[in-house]
C-alpha cells in the first residue's frame, strides 16, 4: 500500500487509495519537533482491510525518520498506540 504526504503551512496528511477509495490520516504541526494527529479518516468500504493501521505505522515511521513527538488526538491513533503498540511510546508525547 502507497502511502503518500501532501503537506500545508500549518500541518498535512497521509493518504493512499485502495481499490479506488481514499484514506487519509490528517495531522497539524505544533513545532518543528511536535506533530498533532487529529483525524484518521477511512471509507466504509475499506474498513476491516488495515488501511487505518498502514497510515498510523507511516505516521510513527515517519516521526522516528524525522526525530519529532506525536501527541494522539485522533481516537482512532490514540487507541492504537495506547492498546495495541508499547512500541510506539518512543514517539507519542
Amino acid at each position: 500500500m502507497a502511502i503518500q504526504e501532501e503537506k500545508t503551512a500549518s500541518g498535512g496528511r497521509y493518504y493512499t487509495v485502495v481499490d479506488g477509495h481514499e484514506a487519509e490520516m490528517t495531522y497539524s504541526r505544533s513545532s518543528d519537533r511536535l506533530i498533532i494527529i487529529d483525524h484518521t479518516g477511512v471509507p466504509d468500504a475499506l474498513r476491516g482491510k488495515g488501511v487505518g493501521q498502514v497510515l498510523a505505522e507511516h505516521a510513527v515511521e515517519e516521526a522516528r525518520r524525522g526525530g519529532w513527538k506525536i501527541i494522539p488526538l485522533c481516537p482512532f491513533f490514540r487507541a492504537m498506540s495506547v492498546r495495541n503498540h508499547d512500541d510506539w511510546q518512543d514517539v507519542i508525547k
